[in-house]
């Protein structure tokens, strides 16, 4: 099964990295692929360009290979659906398993996504969970009613259309507290790789 991990990354830090890498290593993926939005619709315009969030997701990503920097939704012009990236990889990868990652928020909100209802179509949904995290409740709530499932080796065995809960360490490390802090000249250190923030800090980023 290939993972599937979006997300602006303003700036990428260890609370995307440590998830992703928990959840490959839980389902033993394939591959995590890390997708950079070039225009999030579900949320405001990044500060950092697409190519410096691509470069310092790439910076991020050196020296291992269970997390796959993925750039298609930076070379697709307009808003960066998920339907359309998973329609893209479903296209490359036939009946392999997918496996689209989400947090408990975007899993709550889902049924305000781009025509939501395919995304259970086309690839699972890994929802992370954390001790004390969000409930789903509506349509969320009747997908893991419905497709939940508490055997990860069910995913392996159909291409899509499960709903598996993966309890991830609890980092509250924030993107937007990140900028804050660069703004005001105050230290991100040790909530983002060293690399990321030599770059932020040579390309002066968020200040």
């Amino acid at each position: 099964m290939i993972g599937v991990y979006g997300g602006t990354f303003d700036p990428v830090h260890y609370g995307h990295l440590r998830t992703a890498l928990e959840v490959q290593e839980q389902l033993n993926l394939e591959a995590m692929l890390m997708l950079p939005a070039r225009e999030p619709p579900h949320r405001e315009a990044p500060q950092a360009s697409p190519g410096a969030r691509r470069d310092m997701l790439a910076l991020a990503l050196q020296g291992q290979d269970r997390l796959v920097l993925d750039e298609r939704e930076l070379a697709r012009p307009g808003p960066s659906y998920m339907v359309d990236t998973l329609e893209s990889l479903r296209a490359e990868h036939g009946e392999r398993p997918l496996g689209l990652v989400l947090g408990e928020d975007a899993f709550a909100g889902l049924d305000g996504w781009h025509q939501w209802q395919r995304l259970p179509e086309l690839a699972h949904l890994l929802v992370m969970t954390r001790p004390g995290g969000v409930r789903p409740t509506g349509e969320a709530a009747r997908l893991l009613a419905e497709r939940g499932v508490a055997d990860p080796a069910r995913l392996h065995g159909r291409p899509a259309g499960l709903v598996y809960q993966c309890e991830v360490t609890s980092l509250a490390i924030s993107a937007t507290a990140i900028r804050t802090q660069q703004a005001a000249g105050r230290s991100s250190r040790y909530l983002l790789p060293e690399a990321v923030l030599d770059y932020l800090v040579e390309h002066r980023l968020y200040c």
